[in-house]
């Protein structure tokens, strides 16, 4: 291969503010400038922006590792998120900095006839490269609206993004490989690592079936780009409707298991309360749980934010975008008032199940008039946001009907 080896050095860390490694953040100055900072609406919402490498200035919410968050305004652009816009979320704070791609190896071990070691350059040559839209959202977006406020990185709304990913079929990598006949769930594994030894190496797990089906990607490219450092290059899972927590980034191991994993990613974090609605009273015991899977519906306004005035008298455009686990938005529905009276909203293009798919609506608002305005999406099972926002101590699932109010002038 001629390609290069990407290289984040000292100097573009420094730039950047954050040193990947150290998790070292200078905000000095960012505090005295509204231009570099963005103030979500709940509480304590205020937002540093920092650019790091090979990243526009985004929301910071933790250093080290690094959670970026996408200002939700860049939605509004395109319905697909920049590369440089598209959030981060590291779990484990030891990330390589420096990737050859002559020498990286993906590994396929395991339950398997054949335990297969495969470079960059065979991935991209030897086996057929898909394409697919899809959403990746952390499972913990949303998690600053929580009431009662529940613990974990406070995420707004933009800890999600939309892409075109690239790569190649995992099942295609697991039949090269052979399965055995006693194969039950696949794992995979990153090239991040603790920076203490109790800490546990990141691993997620899928079932033999989810990980069959035809959308699972091991992707190596983005929006038609390399994937960035900072969102797994040079390989990450790529799970359609599934939350982020399986998007496994800087991929390098996928092992077969007979049995069912008992890591702590698997066994103890990304649980939800046992019950239908995966809900639970602030301040209950928790009795049994399930690991967590697949994205609910979801509906966002792009084009309007909390507090903002329109223009009296005048027709406005709303513009938005829904998304769901992977059936597809079959409706969208506005409303002005608060959820008392809906209107059918405009879907735009199909780009896929697993992709946003963008609406719009139009309504005239009255000079000194308030509005509550609301979305509220429905997929082609008939499943839709919630009415009421349900709550679990860990801040998952939110997928209530979100609210903006605005003003006519």
């Amino acid at each position: 291969m001629n390609e290069k080896k990407p290289r984040i050095d000292r100097r573009q860390l420094l730039k950047g503010s954050l040193a990947l490694g150290l998790g070292l953040l200078t905000p000095r100055g960012l505090w005295a400038n509204d231009s570099s900072t963005v103030t979500l609406p709940f509480e304590r919402g205020r937002r540093p922006l920092v650019a790091l490498p090979q990243k526009r200035p985004l929301m910071v919410l933790a250093t080290r590792p690094p959670q970026l968050e996408t200002p939700f305004h860049i939605f509004n652009e395109n319905i697909f998120t920049p590369n440089d816009a598209f959030f981060v979320r590291w779990h484990l704070a030891n990330i390589p900095q420096e990737i050859d791609v002559n020498t990286f190896r993906l590994t396929i071990r395991g339950r398997v006839n054949k335990i297969l070691s495969l470079s960059l350059e065979e991935l991209k040559t030897q086996f057929d490269q898909v394409e697919i839209a899809a959403v990746c959202q952390c499972a913990g977006n949303s998690r600053g609206f929580f009431q009662p406020r529940v613990p974990g990185v406070q995420w707004g709304n933009g800890a999600m993004g939309n892409a075109n990913w690239k790569g190649i079929r995992l099942r295609d990598l697991l039949h090269k490989a052979g399965l055995a006949d006693d194969a039950l769930q696949i794992r995979f594994d990153g090239l991040d690592q603790p920076v203490a030894q109790v800490t546990p190496d990141f691993r997620k797990s899928l079932q033999l079936d989810d990980a069959l089906q035809k959308e699972v990607l091991i992707a190596h490219s983005m929006n038609g780009e390399s994937l960035p450092m900072l969102n797994g290059f040079p390989l990450r899972l790529v799970v359609p409707g599934w939350y982020a927590t399986y998007w496994v980034k800087m991929l390098n191991d996928i092992e077969v298991l007979n049995q069912a994993d008992q890591t702590f990613w698997t066994t103890d974090a990304y649980r939800l309360p046992a019950d239908p609605c995966h809900c639970v009273k602030p301040g209950e015991a928790l009795t049994s749980t399930v690991p967590m899977g697949k994205t609910p519906v979801r509906s966002f306004m792009t084009n309007v934010e909390e507090g903002q005035t329109l223009p009296g008298g005048k027709p406005f455009t709303i513009k938005g975008i829904a998304f769901d686990q992977g059936y597809g938005i079959d409706r969208v529905l506005f409303s002005m008032d608060g959820g008392q009276q809906w209107q059918s909203a405009r879907l735009g293009k199909d780009y896929g199940d697993f992709s946003f798919r963008p609406w719009e609506a139009k309504f005239i608002p009255e000079p000194g008039h308030a509005y509550a305005l609301q979305s509220l999406a429905i997929n082609r099972i008939g499943e839709t946001q919630r009415f009421d926002a349900r709550w679990n101590p860990h801040g998952y699932l939110r997928n209530v009907i979100e609210t903006v109010n605005i003003h006519g002038t």
